[in-house]
């Protein structure tokens, strides 16, 4: 019906006429969107993996022990734990997510999700109090690495594991993993705001305040499977070889490639200052771009400098939750989408950055092809020695994560290295009070350290640069990268030399005494 005709229709029905007709175009109308809603499925102890899952079950077939994929977290508690509600707080949550029941094994010669209807979690307990109180910061840092890098059998549920270092009467460390396969960023945040509700209504002997969940990760990977294909894959796809067209150039490294990746890695981290952020702030709303799209065109502009590829792809995740049903899961959703960003013919930074908009923008409008279905399609040269389109990795961390919480406890997160890097080199940025966090992760079989003590100062560099100067062409940007680091090491030698100097007075002046 069209609008006038329907307007016009209106007026001339009766009251009661009116009313009916509009309670029915109501009622077609719920029913619509209702029909859009991802429904439960029918077999509730099966379900195919989704797109993501598949990828990542495909690489531990390749590599079974590979603890690449672990996302360990570590929390400080202080405070009396109640330790049977945190016991009953994580079994709630395992039932709560039928993912975290999940194992994955071959059902008719294709890989599934195998479900548990129940399953006993059991929080390990490691007493460390009779360790004096510096032995016990090494003792937790290693049970913290060790954990990270425990490998999970992905046939075996559940693919979460918990440990609990008990410090003192009052003080525990909570180490936290889980596999990709079954969780990403957002479901972190999701795990921190039920493990907060449930603990505090079960250390006061009450019941879960949660609402049952309205679907499942096994009813959004079978939605997944059944929606995605026909004419919406095959226009996202053409989007996708159109915009990847061409030969990708491969990340250089110090050292030579073995013939298998391996994940030993790494990090450093640094801060942007407070009055900079602003300044990069004042930047973006002159652009009209967000502080992803500033971020990712210094990232764009750094890894140019030193290495002087236009070709480089860089890899970014998407949290791929579009659907409000699927907000509440905790599951493994993230997207990755592949930038391809044209830095060719030496723009400015301001014209780098609006092309960083257009590329993102036009992502962001494409964001439903899994990234092996277009490995798939595209079909670039395999080589196990490195990642297939991108080698480096851009995050902007801004993930909705609720305060460490629990009734009755301080929380804190404990940092920790756990010596894994899934990427070849990456950089991960996130809003603190002080300015903008930055973390870089490489693969210490292929990048010097020193290399990336280089690519913290260029980073820098370029910040204050192009919020300064934000038409400076990028050659002209390289350049001056180029000379603050011939600067920095002359002064680095210039302090060597003057700390030799003086060692060498302190040792004139012993033997003298002597």
């Amino acid at each position: 019906m069209k609008p006038d005709n329907r307007s016009e229709r209106l007026k001339n029905l009766s009251p009661d006429k009116r009313t009916l007709l509009l309670k029915a175009l109501r009622k077609n109308a719920v029913q619509t969107e209702e029909s859009k809603r991802i429904q439960r499925r029918l077999q509730q102890d099966y379900a195919p993996l989704s797109f993501a899952q598949q990828r990542l079950w495909f690489l531990d077939k390749l590599s079974p022990q590979n603890y690449a994929y672990n996302l360990p977290a570590a929390v400080r508690l202080k405070g009396q734990l109640n330790l049977p509600a945190l016991q009953q707080t994580f079994n709630e949550i395992l039932r709560r997510h039928e993912v975290l029941r999940t194992a994955f094994a071959e059902v008719n010669g294709q890989p599934a999700q195998v479900i548990s209807p129940d399953i006993k979690f059991n929080v390990a307990v490691i007493n460390l109090q009779n360790l004096p109180e510096s032995q016990q910061k090494i003792e937790v840092e290693k049970q913290a690495v060790e954990e990270a890098q425990r490998p999970f059998d992905l046939t075996q549920a559940p693919l979460l594991r918990a440990t609990l270092l008990q410090l003192n009467d009052a003080e525990y460390v909570l180490l936290l993993t889980m596999h990709h396969i079954i969780s990403d960023g957002w479901s972190m945040g999701v795990l921190v705001r039920e493990v907060g509700a449930l603990y505090e209504a079960f250390s006061t002997s009450k019941s879960s305040p949660l609402p049952e969940l309205p679907v499942q990760y096994g009813d959004f990977s079978s939605w997944q499977r059944q929606s995605l294909q026909g004419e919406k894959l095959e226009k996202q796809l053409a989007y996708w070889k159109q915009q990847l067209n061409g030969v990708l150039d491969v990340m250089p490294t110090d050292r030579q490639r073995s013939s298998a990746q391996n994940f030993r890695g790494a990090e450093q981290s640094f801060v942007i200052s407070a009055s900079l952020t602003e300044s990069l702030k004042t930047l973006i709303q002159q652009q009209e771009v967000t502080l992803f799209m500033i971020l990712l065109a210094v990232f764009k502009a750094l890894l140019y400098c030193h290495t002087k590829q236009e070709n480089l792809a860089i890899g970014s995740p998407i949290a791929n939750r579009s659907r409000v049903e699927l907000e509440g899961l905790i599951g493994f959703f993230v997207n990755t989408l592949v930038l391809k960003i044209d830095i060719a013919g030496n723009p400015t930074f301001r014209e780098l950055l609006s092309r960083v908009r257009e590329t993102t923008l036009q992502a962001y409008a494409h964001p439903d092809v899994p990234f092996e279905k277009l490995v798939e399609e595209l079909q670039p040269e395999r080589n196990l020695s490195y990642n297939p389109l991108f080698q480096v990795w851009f995050v902007l961390q801004n993930a909705p994560m609720p305060p460490l919480e629990l009734a009755g406890l301080t929380l804190s997160v404990l940092e920790f290295g756990a010596g894994t890097s899934r990427h070849d080199f990456s950089l991960t940025c996130w809003e603190i009070t002080e300015g903008i966090q930055g973390l870089f992760e490489y693969k210490t079989d292929l990048f010097e350290a020193a290399s990336i003590e280089r690519m913290v100062r260029s980073f820098k560099t370029i910040v204050h640069q192009i919020v300064d100067q934000p038409n400076i062409r990028i050659n002209d940007l390289a350049e001056t990268v180029a000379e603050a680091e011939k600067q920095h090491q002359k002064n680095k030698e210039k302090q060597l030399q003057a700390s030799n100097i003086q060692k060498l007075k302190i040792a004139k002046r012993k033997a003298t005494k002597k």
